[in-house]
């Protein structure tokens, strides 16, 4: 198989490193991934200036840009070669929920996606309620890169599919088993966090994400915070098709 890797933690990331070691002994490995840390870039593209794309001391191909470039640059211009799957991550954390909405790691799969290609956003989900609070187990989440794209292998997707994934922060021993879920949500944001810089101007940060608000039975939360590896098909259409309608009679009235 041919694997195009990219993530939004960067070419150096421990995660990335892990997903490469796993993904190796199955085929043609290229990986085209950040300079620096791009979490949060969703679908961005870079419009204002030229990207430059260097290779770097570990071989992995390293862009100025977002994700969403990195998959865009390669899969139209720079590889001779078509991928087989796209495979993003292993991310620093989870992406659940709305999370997905921000997610670099997830905008990634997104762009292969709409290119036409199989594609996973893999995430190791850790510091949720319960969880250990650092990642330790990358190797868990690799394996289990591993295990999709050998099912993609031998049993390919009718259609472009996109996937996001979400491994629990625990050994692979541990895991019971792989559920396909829908997002769950959360509530919104806490409020930014007001700072001074050292010249005395003031400075804000984004607030963390707000508690989970739906997390029930059927959901990317519940499964993982169940020991489960949760598996959470996406789609691109944002049209809310059930306000169609209403919207017509809102505008003729």
């Amino acid at each position: 198989m041919k694997i195009l890797v990219s993530n939004d933690d960067g070419y150096f990331s421990d995660g990335l490193a892990a997903l490469v070691a796993a993904l190796e002994p199955l085929g043609e490995i290229t990986v085209v991934a950040p300079d620096m840390e791009r979490s949060g870039a969703s679908n961005s593209l870079t419009l204002d200036r030229p990207l430059m794309l260097r290779r770097a001391a570990n071989g992995f191909y390293r862009l100025n840009g977002t994700p969403t470039d990195c998959v865009h640059m390669a899969v139209t211009g720079l590889l001779s070669w078509r991928p087989d799957v796209i495979v993003s991550g292993i991310n620093h954390g989870a992406n659940m929920g709305d999370d997905t909405l921000y997610s670099g790691t997830v905008a990634a799969a997104t762009e292969g996606f709409l290119l036409g290609i199989p594609s996973f956003a893999i995430s190791l989900a850790y510091g949720l309620a319960g969880e250990i609070p650092k990642p330790e187990y990358f190797e868990t989440a690799g394996r289990v890169a591993a295990e999709l794209v050998q099912r993609v292998a031998h049993q390919p997707f009718s259609e472009a599919t996109l996937v996001n994934v979400n491994v629990p922060n625990i050994p692979y021993a541990s895991l019971k088993g792989y559920q396909v879920t829908r997002l769950g949500r959360r509530h919104k944001a806490e409020p930014v966090i007001e700072d001074t810089n050292p010249r005395g101007e003031k400075i804000y940060w984004v607030g963390p994400a707000g508690p989970v608000a739906d997390a029930g039975v059927g959901t990317d939360f519940h499964a993982v915070a169940s020991g489960q590896v949760s598996l959470t098909p996406l789609q691109v259409d944002l049209t809310h098709y059930a306000r169609l309608e209403s919207l017509r009679r809102w505008v003729d009235a």
